[in-house]
């Protein structure tokens, strides 16, 4: 059958009713049908007897060109149509809303099963997408039935109700277009279900900044793991550093039953970690009591001295202080050991004390408390008032030596060994190091006096002991300095001025900033070392700082006392080194914060080139002060602790008054 306007009504029962609105459906289809075939036999319109035909008849309908619909409105005049009635929405029974439950359960098992889904609510999306085409329940018909059932009703008994006022060109264009639209929205569907639509992947707004390859990086030392969008750099890492990504097999942990899926496994793995995987093929192999220089896994060797410092040099702080035998220690050392200048704290400190504190205990708690828990003290030594302590980082504990030391004594007649020297070597990767701190004679005109202090330490100290030298060919038995690769030789030499009090003083109120390359010209000491006379072979960095001596206790001024001592360098730190150009000076400074002595304390910083060595030494094995360790960190909280409390309140005790 057919409508008077030119559009097909197939009569075959495709929608399934309701029970409560099938009686009124049916009434309205009744009217319809007489309507539509009196107006049939008096306008000559075609009359399709099946399914079939009214399905042709629609798809030819749908071919008309745009063109040909508007001749078509303007061949027929406008009529005016009466109001339309009022539609009943038919109302869901339990079967369809017990169905369409049945429906979106269906729909998300489908989106869990298919591994291509990105998540669960897609199919729900898809559904979303069709429900508003499918109002009823379809029947398992044919789909262009099912189609033509899905438009029938109930615009098409309503059509069928008005009779000729629905034929109006106008209707018929806007029906031929909702019609067109929803047939190319059904066609878009079988493709849209063949494919669950996916959602598009989120990208930066901007380009990612790069990431630091320094070990010192900020980034790589909080993080462990890199966003999903920097996975270019995962495999630029392993190029640069040719590292393996991981050391678990995926398959090998599933296998197991050690995990269960691949987030367990991906817990289990680090992205990007500072310490390098070791295979179990290396550890079975790998000896570390015997190893050539260049050996694979070799604990000193060439490959693990790399992979700590890339560029083989280390930072080396060396300090001296006459403390002049005061009980009371300074409040704060940070000024002292960790001055603001460099960036970073170095690899290694090592603080020689003359004349020091009764508490020597006391004294290194003090040095442990303020380098903190990142450091160990690795060795203490004593002789008499004379304290060397050695701290060093502590992952670097590891690739020294035993520590060896030995003491000289320069004055004899002295109950009290205030005067001599202390010197501690070990040998760290593969270059050795000796460090010496002394206390030379005092005396403005003793120059021969510290000559022989000299000589006497040289000959005396009996160093290296145990842990054997890295190149004997270059030793001499006379001189402990020429058995070593590196040696820093600091302490209180006592060489003087040869000036008045009065010269000196004009001179430090003429430039009393940094300029006293004035001075350097009457020091005895820079005097003697270019004539070659004392520290042979040793350097000195370029002294920029004022006098070290002798100041009034607590106060800038130097001596006031009837003696009027002249100010002088007599704390100084020298070098010397087996190779050409292995130690660099980076600083070299006094630190006038600290009032407690006489002296003020002077420092400097190193940088020193490191060799790869041998596994055939004795080894610390990681040997540090643990008690001195736990100590320091225990007084470092509670100084914390009381400073928050003291800051608590001060801002409790405040009061505010309102005027």
């Amino acid at each position: 059958m057919s409508t008077p306007n030119g559009f097909p009504q197939h009569s075959g029962a495709c929608v399934t009713r309701s029970t409560e609105g099938g009686a009124v459906q049916d009434l309205h289809a009744k009217k319809a049908g007489k309507a539509a075939k009196k107006d049939a036999g008096g306008n000559g319109a075609l009359t399709f007897e099946d399914a079939a035909s009214a399905g042709t008849a629609l798809s030819e309908t749908l071919k008309l060109l745009p063109n040909e619909l508007k001749a078509n409105m303007k061949m027929k005049p406008l009529t005016p149509r009466p109001p339309q009635k009022p539609r009943l929405e038919r109302a869901a029974s339990l079967d369809e809303k017990s169905w369409r439950r049945w429906r979106r359960f269906r729909t998300s098992q489908e989106s869990l099963t298919d591994p291509n889904e990105t998540s669960s609510s897609n199919g729900s999306l898809q559904e979303a997408s069709l429900s508003p085409l499918t109002r009823g329940r379809a029947s398992p018909c044919h789909r262009c039935c099912h189609q033509n059932s899905l438009h029938s009703s109930p615009d098409a008994s309503e059509a069928s109700a008005v009779g000729k006022s629905r034929g109006s060109p106008s209707d018929l264009g806007k029906r031929a277009s909702e019609l067109s639209s929803a047939f190319g929205g059904l066609l878009r569907g079988k493709a849209f279900a063949g494919s669950k639509p996916r959602l598009s992947q989120v990208m930066p707004a901007r380009p990612l900044p790069p990431l630091e390859l320094s070990v010192a990086s900020h980034l790589l030392r909080t993080a462990n793991r890199i966003d999903s969008d920097c996975l270019d750099y995962r495999q630029y890492s392993q190029q640069k550093f040719g590292r393996v990504s991981s050391s678990l097999s995926d398959t090998r942990l599933h296998g197991n039953g050690m995990v269960y899926d691949n987030c367990s496994t991906d817990s289990m793995k680090s992205t990007f970690s500072l310490l390098t995987p070791i295979r179990s093929k290396d550890v079975r192999s790998r000896s570390y009591l015997e190893g050539s220089l260049l050996a694979s896994g070799a604990l000193l060797g060439a490959e693990e001295l790399s992979r700590y410092f890339p560029d083989r040099n280390i930072g080396i702080f060396v300090a001296t202080w006459n403390m002049q035998g005061q009980k009371e220690l300074p409040l704060n050392l940070d000024d002292f050991l960790l001055p603001a200048d460099p960036d970073y704290a170095q690899d290694m400190y090592v603080i020689g004390v003359q004349e020091g504190c009764p508490d020597r205990r006391e004294w290194e708690i003090r040095l442990q408390e303020t380098l903190g828990p990142h450091y160990v003290m690795l060795y203490s030594a004593a002789h008499g008032v004379l304290y060397m302590s050695v701290f060093i980082r502590r992952d670097l504990i590891w690739f020294c030596s035993e520590v060896e030391y030995a003491t000289v004594t320069t004055r004899i007649v002295s109950q009290i060994k205030t005067k001599g020297a202390l010197g501690i070597s070990f040998t760290f990767f593969g270059t050795s190091f000796l460090f010496i701190t002394s206390h030379f004679t005092s005396g403005d005109s003793k120059v021969n006096e510290r000559k022989l202090d000299y000589n006497k330490t040289i000959q005396s100290l009996t160093l290296p002991k145990n842990v054997p030298d890295t190149n004997p060919y270059r030793s001499s038995s006379s001189d402990v300095t020429t058995r070593f690769d590196e040696v820093f030789w600091f302490g209180d030499f006592n060489f003087r001025l040869n000036k008045d009090r009065e010269t000196v003083d004009s001179i430090l109120n003429q430039n009393p900033e940094t300029d006293v390359s004035r001075l350097l010209a009457y020091d005895q000491l820079t005097s003697e070392m270019s004539r070659g006379s004392i520290f042979k072979g040793f350097q000195e960095a370029d002294i920029r700082f004022r006098p070290s001596y002798k100041f009034d206790i607590g106060k800038d001024s130097y001596d006031t006392t009837s003696k009027q001592r002249t100010p002088s360098y007599t704390d100084r730190v020298v070098f010397r080194s087996r190779y050409r150009d292995d130690i660099h000076a980076v600083k070299y400074s006094s630190c006038p914060v600290i009032k407690t002595s006489d002296h003020r304390p002077v420092f400097a910083l190193f940088r020193v080139k490191v060799r790869p060595g041998r596994d055939n030494i004795p080894l610390a094995a990681g040997q540090f002060d643990r008690e001195l360790y736990l100590i320091g960190i225990k007084r470092r909280i509670t100084r914390e602790l009381q400073k928050r409390k003291e800051q608590k309140d001060q801002k409790s005790s405040s009061i505010c008054s309102i005027s």
